[in-house]
């Protein structure tokens, strides 16, 4: 078997470096700590922050210095709406109202009447309902309901003499035709339990 011959000019593996490339690395120099790259840039927060808040303030003040110059200018170019405005000031603390300041409102007036009108209703219905079953318990449950009508009536009329120092004795008499007149349902409601139990019916 022929061996051919090692050319002399390629360099093995073992063999030292070339000088060029030897010299090239020793004129690098490496560094010593490695740029950290993967830390970003840190901003200062609090100097953001003061930054921010200085032009929110600024454009608040600047705001309501706006707002004020507006309103002189106003003042000065319309002066007959603030001769207006002092006049109507003027008249609502001199005119007086009509009503005390314990004087029921519109609306709580409707639930007073609208509250006894129905049970005038109410009344009127269980009297008829004793009628048409037959059953005259239910008449006296329509009587028992008399007296809380008369309470009812008592608290409207001191309302509306604007509760009136004077006819505090209808507060009393109110409270007293309460009690009186749960008292003659509850006995009404226990006559039409014995009337049904009599009967039968359910």
């Amino acid at each position: 078997m022929h061996h051919w011959p090692k050319p002399s000019n390629i360099p093995s593996r073992t063999s030292n470096p070339p000088p060029a490339m030897s010299a090239l690395s020793l004129s690098l120099p490496l560094p010593s700590r490695p740029f950290p790259l993967s830390q970003p840039l840190r901003r200062n927060p609090t100097r953001c922050c003061s930054t921010r808040t200085r032009r929110s303030l600024t454009g608040l003040a600047t705001f309501g210095a706006g707002l004020v110059a507006l309103t002189a200018m106003g003042a000065q170019c319309c002066p007959s709406a603030a001769a207006e405005v002092r006049v109507l000031e003027a008249l609502e603390g001199s005119v007086s109202v009509g009503e005390p300041s314990n004087a029921l409102s519109l609306p709580t007036w409707a639930v007073h009447v609208s509250s006894v009108a129905e049970w005038v209703i109410a009344m009127a219905l269980v009297w008829q309902y004793g009628d048409r079953s037959g059953c005259e318990a239910w008449k006296g449950l329509s009587w028992g309901m008399v007296p809380l009508l008369g309470g009812a009536m008592c608290a409207c009329t001191w309302h509306f003499f604007y509760n009136s120092e004077s006819l505090e004795v209808l507060v009393a008499i109110q409270a007293a035709l309460t009690v009186i007149g749960n008292a003659t349902m509850c006995i009404a409601a226990f006559r039409i339990y014995q009337s049904n139990s009599r009967s039968g019916a359910p």
